[in-house]
């Protein structure tokens, strides 16, 4: 079972996640989206929170906003057995494909293949965490069918993402043969009369002149 809230601090609202027990945190692991955030206590159990990022907006894991940052680092602290009794701790976030999981690793550990960051929370701040239980489901997931239906969306998005490219391409060529033509008809009516004839060649005129000259 994976339990779901909702984060009303930015807008659109956006989605946290965490699993039940460490054998649930385990799927998520797996599973979680790459553009997921992960959160964690430092250096104490706790549960592991996702944070599901809108798909296709410009908000990234390091500019995430504060209000939001909040929100994430409360639910965790929460939801630590030990951490929720203590202040001043410090929550580890990364992006959920970064988390790096061996096997010799115990159930729900995790390390990471490069940076993370971390939060200063002081203590609990009951009124945000009473907020997001407000919002808080639980309902069984099919990790593999949405990893699936997820991989399904970006290839969709990204073939609409080139078929406007390609269209966007294909109007700057012809408006660039549409002017490239018209400058070289414009050419053709521009600059002097008299050099354009001259560009032309003797004048008739001139060319019997040229033709008594020899008879």
């Amino acid at each position: 079972m994976v339990l779901f809230f909702t984060s009303t601090v930015v807008s659109p609202s956006v989605m946290l996640y965490m699993g039940r027990d460490k054998v649930e945190n385990e799927d998520l692991i797996k599973f979680a989206h790459p553009g997921d955030v992960w959160f964690h206590v430092d250096k104490l159990s706790s549960a592991h929170v996702y944070l599901r990022l809108p798909e296709n907006a410009s908000m990234t894991w390091d500019a995430i906003p504060e209000a939001l940052l909040t929100d994430c680092a409360q639910l965790v602290k929460a939801n630590s057995i030990e951490g929720n009794k203590k202040d001043n701790l410090t929550i580890i976030y990364t992006p959920a494909d970064n988390l790096k999981k061996t096997g010799d690793m115990a159930v729900g550990q995790v390390s990471f293949h490069s940076d993370k960051k971390v939060l200063h929370v002081p203590q609990r701040e009951n009124a945000i965490v009473n907020r997001l239980n407000k919002t808080k489901n639980e309902r069984v997931v099919d990790h593999e069918q949405e990893r699936v239906d997820r991989l399904k969306r970006e290839a969709t998005a990204r073939r609409a993402a080139a078929a406007e490219k390609k269209k966007a391409d294909l109007e700057l060529a012809r408006a660039r043969e549409a002017e490239k033509a018209a400058r070289s008809y414009d050419s053709l009516f521009s600059g002097d009369p008299e050099e354009e004839e001259e560009q032309k060649g003797p004048s008739r005129k001139s060319v019997r002149e040229l033709e008594d000259d020899f008879m």
